[in-house]
């Protein structure tokens, strides 16, 4: 394979994963968008990006899930004021999503395929 189509195969493999993170800028859902739009424009170009797009996909669906679960059950079991535990779950699932998809970043970039741990494999 052509030097300049590893490159860009690499470069957007690794989009599939830091684009996660425009959630942050407060785009609703953005961590499973970001992905989700790279995917689906470059999975059939390249086969990293398919398989680092689905990856990325999953793991943000999965932590999604995590975190409103946890979220609704902090919520809903306050009044027995075993909530308040809970909210510092929802706190760790955030930031293991944002610090998991820097890792995924970082290993794609030195062309490592990366398998989130944690994840519903719900995209095949």
């Amino acid at each position: 394979m052509d030097e300049t189509i590893r490159n860009r195969e690499r470069t957007w493999s690794m989009l599939c994963h830091i684009s996660a993170l425009v959630v942050l800028l407060g785009i609703p859902f953005g961590n499973i968008l970001g992905p989700f739009i790279i995917w689906l424009f470059k999975k059939n170009e390249y086969p990293a990006v398919d398989r680092q797009g689905r990856q990325s996909m999953n793991f943000q669906i999965s932590m999604t899930i995590y975190a409103v679960v946890a979220l609704i059950l902090a919520i809903t079991l306050t009044p027995v004021l075993i909530g308040f535990l809970l909210y510092p779950v929802v706190g760790i699932i955030v930031v293991a999503d944002i610090i998991l998809t820097i890792v995924a970043t970082i290993r794609t970039s030195d062309n490592v395929p990366y398998r989130y741990p944690f994840t519903l494999r719900i995209i095949s």
